[in-house]
C-alpha cells in the first residue's frame, strides 16, 4: 500500500481569463497540442496518461476552428464590397419600385419622383464637394485679394438695387397697397438701426444678404407656381401625417373628448411631432437639413458657425431646444453671438408647436413658409441691432459638430421625445389657464374703471387695437382690418402666440362659414390677405412670458455667463418682435390673391343648404349692384 501512491491530476481552471474577461476560446486557441486541454499540467512525462490514451480527439481543437477563422477574416477583408453589394441590391430594388409607380401612375407617384431627384441632386453636389472642393477653394483664394473681385460685389449690389426699384415699380402697378408693405420694412429697419449698439460697426452684407434671402424664398413660396404648390403639398401632407394622432389619443381619452376638447384635440399632436423629431434627430436627419441650411447662410451673409447653426436650428426647435445644438461653445461665444442665438428664439417657432397650429385651421404653408424665412431675416436684423466688435472663437466651422443626443436606439428615442413632450403640453395648457384667467381679470377691471369714466366697453383687446394700430397698417393690412389684427398682435406680445393663433382661427372660421362681416361696431372677420399676414407676424416666441423661459434655458447650460445673458435679452425679444413683422411685410409685398374665380350668377341659381364666404362675396357684390 505504502508504494501505491497517489496519481498525479492536472489542474483544469474552470474560469480561463484573457486579459482579464473570461475566455474559453482564447485558451483553446492557445494549446500548445491539438488534443491537449488548456491549463492541463497531466502530461505522460509525469507518469500520467495523455489526453490521447483517454479516446478520441475532442471536438474542439484548433484544426475545427480554422474555417470559421478563415471565414471571418475574409468577412473583414471583403466588408467594403459586401456593403456596396447590399447598397446596390437595395437601389436596384428601389428603381425597380419607382419605375413601377410611374408607369402604372405618374401623377400619383410625383411627389416620390421629385423627393428621388432632391436627394439624387445633393449626392451627386457631396461627391462633386469631395472631387473638386479643394480644388475650387484653392482658386478662391487666389482671387480673394484682387481688385475685380471688389467691383464685381459693388456692381452686383447696384444691379440687384436697380432690379428691386424696377420691379416694385411695375408690381406695384395694380396693386398700390404693397407699397405699404414695403414702407413698412424700411420703417422697421431705420428703427432697428436707431437702436443699434454700434451703429458704425453694422455689417451690410449680412444685413443686405439675409433680407434678400428672405425675399427669394418668399419669392419662390407665394409668387413661383411650382414653390406654391410644393408648399400647399408640403402643408397638406403635415396636415394628413397629424390626423394620425388621432388613433392614440382616441384610445387613451375616447372619441368623444377629442371631438369636444380643446386640450385632448391639440396637445396630444405636440407630443406626437415631438416623439417624430425626436427620431429624426437620431437618424441625424435633422442635422443634415441644419447643417446645409446653415452652411447657405454662414458663406453669404459671413456670420459664424455657431450662430448660424443656432438660428438654422430653429426653424425646426424651439427656443431653449435650439442653444443645445451648440451647447459646448456658449461659453465662449461673443455677446453679438449670443445675441443672435436668442433672436432666432424669438422670431421663430417650435415644430410641434407647428402642428398645433395647423390643427386649429391656420393656413399650413404660411406658417412653414413663415418659419424658414424668418432664419435668414433674424441673423440680418440681429447682426443690425447688435453689430460684431469682438474677436469669434469659430469664424469657420472647422471643429464645430452638433451632436446626436443621448438615445441608445430607435425606441429609445421615440420614447424620450414623447415623454419630454409632456412637460411642454402641460406648460402650454397651464399657460393658457394663467393667461386666459389673467386676460378676463384684467378686461373685467378696465371695463369698471371705464364704466366710470362713461367709456363702455374698454378692454385689454380695444387699447391694443389702438396703440398696435399703425404697427398693422405699415404690415400691408387694410385700414378695416387693423383693429383686429392689432389686437391680435397684443395677444402675442403681452400674452403668447397660442392665444393669438387660436383667436385668428375663430375669425378665419367665421370667415369661411359666411358670417355677417359685421355685428354692430365689432369686426366678425378680416380678408384674406389680413389672415395671411396675420399668420406671418404672430410666427415667433417674442412675447414677455418667454423672457424667463430664455434666460432659465440659456443660464442651465452656462450659469457662468447668466449676467450677459440678462443684460441683452430685452434688446434681443425687441429684435425677434420685429423680424416677424419684417416678415408680415415681405408677405405683403408678394401676396398675390389665388384660386378660380367664383361664378356668382351659378352659385346663386343653384339651391343652397348652407352659407359661405363665397356665398356670401358673391350677395355682397349683386347687393352693390343694386345700389
Amino acid at each position: 500500500m505504502e508504494n501505491d501512491t497517489a496519481r498525479p491530476r492536472g489542474s483544469i481552471s474552470l474560469t480561463p481569463m484573457a486579459n482579464g474577461v473570461e475566455n474559453m476560446g482564447a485558451e483553446f486557441l492557445e494549446s500548445p497540442e491539438e488534443g491537449q486541454l488548456p491549463g492541463s499540467e497531466w502530461s505522460p512525462a509525469e507518469g500520467g496518461r495523455s489526453w490521447r490514451d483517454l479516446g478520441p480527439k475532442p471536438f474542439f481543437g484548433r484544426r475545427s476552428l480554422q474555417p470559421v477563422l478563415r471565414a471571418r477574416s475574409f468577412c473583414r477583408e471583403h466588408t467594403q464590397l459586401f456593403r456596396w453589394i447590399c447598397v446596390g441590391l437595395l437601389c436596384t430594388a428601389y428603381a425597380a419600385f419607382l419605375l413601377t409607380a410611374c408607369l402604372l401612375d405618374f401623377q400619383r407617384a410625383l411627389a416620390l419622383f421629385v423627393l428621388t431627384c432632391v436627394v439624387l441632386v445633393f449626392l451627386v453636389y457631396n461627391q462633386l464637394k469631395r472631387l473638386l472642393g479643394p480644388r475650387l477653394r484653392r482658386c478662391i483664394k487666389l482671387q480673394e485679394h484682387s481688385r475685380l473681385n471688389l467691383w464685381f460685389k459693388r456692381s452686383l449690389a447696384l444691379a440687384a438695387f436697380l432690379v428691386l426699384v424696377l420691379w416694385l415699380s411695375l408690381d406695384t402697378s395694380q396693386r398700390p397697397e404693397q407699397l405699404i408693405s414695403f414702407a413698412g420694412i424700411c420703417v422697421f429697419i431705420t428703427v432697428l438701426f436707431a437702436c443699434s449698439k454700434h451703429h458704425c460697426a453694422v455689417s451690410w452684407r449680412a444685413v443686405s444678404w439675409g433680407l434678400g434671402m428672405q425675399f427669394a424664398l418668399g419669392l419662390f413660396v407665394i409668387r413661383t407656381e411650382p414653390g406654391f404648390n410644393a408648399f400647399q403639398w408640403l402643408g397638406d401632407q403635415i396636415q394628413i401625417f397629424l390626423s394620425y394622432t388621432e388613433a392614440g389619443s382616441s384610445f387613451v381619452f375616447g372619441e368623444a373628448l377629442i371631438k369636444d376638447v380643446f386640450a385632448f384635440q391639440v396637445l396630444p399632436i405636440i407630443i406626437f411631432f415631438s416623439c417624430i423629431m425626436s427620431v429624426l434627430y437620431y437618424v441625424g436627419l435633422m442635422q443634415w437639413v441644419i447643417l446645409k441650411i446653415a452652411w447657405l447662410m454662414q458663406v453669404t451673409m459671413g456670420t459664424t458657425a455657431t450662430e448660424t447653426l443656432s438660428v438654422a436650428g430653429n426653424i425646426f426647435v424651439s427656443q431653449t431646444e435650439a442653444p443645445l445644438l451648440i451647447r459646448p461653445y456658449l461659453a465662449d461665444m461673443t455677446l453679438s453671438e449670443i445675441h443672435v442665438v436668442m433672436t432666432g428664439g424669438y422670431a421663430t417657432i417650435a415644430g410641434s408647436l407647428l402642428g398645433a397650429y395647423i390643427s386649429f385651421g391656420i393656413d399650413a404653408a404660411s406658417l412653414i413658409a413663415a418659419s424658414v424665412m424668418a432664419a435668414p431675416c433674424a441673423l440680418a436684423l440681429s447682426k443690425l441691432v447688435y453689430p460684431e466688435v469682438e474677436e469669434s472663437k469659430f469664424s469657420n466651422e472647422e471643429g464645430v459638430k452638433l451632436t446626436y443626443g443621448d438615445a441608445q436606439n430607435l425606441l429609445d428615442a421615440a420614447s424620450s421625445g414623447a415623454t419630454l413632450s409632456v412637460k411642454v403640453a402641460t406648460n402650454i395648457a397651464a399657460n393658457l389657464i394663467a393667461f386666459l384667467a389673467v386676460l378676463a381679470f384684467i378686461n373685467a377691471a378696465l371695463s369698471w374703471l371705464g364704466d366710470m369714466v362713461d367709456i363702455q366697453g374698454l378692454s385689454f383687446q380695444l387699447i391694443c387695437s389702438y396703440v398696435l394700430r399703425p404697427v398693422a397698417f405699415l404690415m400691408g393690412v387694410a385700414w378695416e382690418d387693423c383693429p383686429v389684427v392689432a389686437e391680435l398682435l397684443g395677444m402675442k406680445l403681452f400674452l403668447n402666440e397660442f392665444v393669438a393663433y387660436e383667436e385668428l382661427s375663430k375669425y378665419k372660421q367665421r370667415r369661411l362659414a359666411g358670417a355677417e362681416e359685421w355685428v354692430g361696431t365689432s369686426k366678425q372677420w378680416i380678408s384674406v390677405r389680413a389672415e395671411i399676414l396675420t399668420t406671418f407676424a404672430l410666427c415667433g416666441f417674442a412675447n414677455f412670458s418667454s423672457i424667463g423661459i430664455m434666460l432659465g434655458g440659456l443660464t442651465s447650460m452656462v450659469p457662468q455667463r447668466k449676467s450677459d445673458f440678462s443684460k441683452i435679452v430685452l434688446r434681443a425679444l425687441f429684435t425677434g418682435a420685429c423680424v416677424s413683422l419684417v416678415n408680415a411685410c415681405m408677405a405683403g409685398i408678394l401676396y398675390v390673391p389665388r384660386g378660380p374665380e367664383v361664378d356668382c350668377l351659378s352659385l346663386l341659381n343653384t339651391t343652397l343648404s348652407s352659407s359661405s364666404f363665397e356665398v356670401y362675396q358673391c350677395c355682397f357684390e349683386a347687393f352693390q349692384r343694386t345700389l
